[in-house]
């Protein structure tokens, strides 16, 4: 019988080698936010459909076309998680951490799903890392939030983003803006579904990839020209505190991301390699998105980084981490008694922090080397009978090709030492 099982379509798997590569950016994710303070959150993948219609928001193509949505055997409406910002503002809430020390500073990692298109950078179940502060108005937080975002990406040696930045206001200034934009989109050649669109959600239409309507909307009004003062002086601030920073960003008045909930501070991070997935994450500000889920007014900010384009960006680049798990000692038994010695061995190397691996299924001398190779371990340990009556294993250096005899009960030590 043959295997014809195949992983869902839509779906990116990361398998050795190029897991490594993964790892290595969610991992080094994870440092650069606990430096900053940032404790992790543990989210579930699902969570109840009526928090995401009004968070994210049902103009949305999030919500109206692209949610994985389904019945539980309660009866209860279910969505697998579009996107994670929703869910930890609900978590927030429903463990009072808003109660304690502000800003709630918070990250969070894992997959989201969303019914889409299924092309190269663009998947159904997608990989983001995500970081949020939550209660504080502070522009000093917004730049933070981008530093660390910047500061990650080039520690794994991308040198060719871009950070666009944008303003959309408050909801002070927003409305003058939105009637303003309503005003010119009536007036263009637009299909129905975008004209409701127009009277629903406008700054969606300015969203909108097609070549037709980009052109149309070439010329509409720019939220900055309608930002109030507090909103212009925030904006003002976050630009300089960006310059001081020296992290170079394009002002790009049309940004306005795919969700409901942004206001003020918005941005994004392109890598020109990526062709037209280039987006490889983002984030903003969400000022009224605890008020829209039932919670007190509390500001908040983050972003969600894509994990799946970061890994395309690092490999365009040529600074993916291709190599696998990396081993220092590789026990190389030959017979029963010297895998039971060199099992030992490993074992004793792991609990004192040394990776270490083995051969298995009694392989010969030639096939047990080549797995000692293939590890890339620094050193291999070679034990047979006639070194178990010696009382001494073979340390090979696998770089240089020297090998020692070691007394048995010195060999742990030796390597700790080489390897310390």
């Amino acid at each position: 019988m043959s295997f014809d099982f195949r992983a869902p379509k839509g779906v990116n798997e990361y398998v050795p080698p190029r897991s490594a590569t993964y790892l290595a950016a969610r991992d080094a994710f994870a440092a650069t936010a606990r430096r900053a303070g940032y404790s992790y959150l543990e989210l579930p993948v699902f969570e109840d459909t009526a928090l995401f219609s009004r968070g994210v928001g049902e103009s949305t193509d999030v919500v109206s076309k692209e949610m994985y949505t389904f019945e539980d055997r309660g009866g209860r409406s279910i969505t697998l998680r579009p996107e994670f910002t929703v869910g930890v503002l609900r978590s927030v809430l429903q463990h009072n951490l808003h109660r304690g020390e502000l800003p709630v500073k918070v990250w969070a990692t894992g997959p989201a799903f969303r019914y889409e298109r299924a092309q190269a950078g663009r998947y159904r179940q997608f990989y983001q890392v995500d970081l949020e502060a939550i209660g504080s108005e502070d522009p000093a937080v917004d730049v933070e939030t981008i530093a660390l975002a910047w500061d990650w990406y080039r520690e794994l040696g991308l040198t060719r983003l871009t950070l666009n930045l944008n303003s959309l206001g408050c909801r002070e200034c927003r409305p003058v803006y939105r009637a303003a934009l309503q005003e010119f989109l009536r007036g263009l050649d637009l299909d129905e579904d975008t004209r409701a669109r127009v009277e629903i959600n406008p700054l969606r239409v300015l969203d909108d990839k097609r070549p037709d309507v980009r052109a149309q909307v070439e010329n509409a009004p720019l939220v900055t020209d309608y930002l109030c003062g507090t909103c212009k002086a925030h904006h003002d601030k976050v630009r300089e505190l960006l310059a001081d920073l020296a992290i170079p960003w394009t002002d790009e008045p049309r940004l306005v991301r795919g969700l409901d909930y942004y206001t003020r501070t918005t941005f994004e991070f392109d890598h020109p390699l990526l062709g037209s997935q280039s987006g490889i994450g983002g984030g903003g500000r969400y000022d009224g998105l605890s008020e829209e889920i039932g919670g007190p007014s509390l500001p908040g900010i983050g972003f969600g980084l894509g994990l799946d384009r970061t890994v395309l960006a690092m490999e365009a680049e040529e600074v993916a981490a291709t190599a696998g798990t990396p081993v220092g000692v590789y026990g190389v038994p030959l017979g029963e008694e010297a895998q039971r010695r060199i099992f030992g061995l490993v074992t004793e190397l792991r609990r004192a922090g040394i990776a270490a691996d083995m051969s298995y299924d009694g392989k010969k001398i030639k096939g047990a080397m080549r797995g000692a190779d293939r590890s890339g371990a620094a050193y291999a340990v070679i034990l047979g009978d006639r070194d178990l009556i010696e009382g001494a294993a073979q340390v090979k250096d696998m770089v240089t090709g020297e090998q020692e005899a070691v007394p048995l009960d010195r060999v742990a030590d030796v390597l700790k030492e080489k390897l310390g």
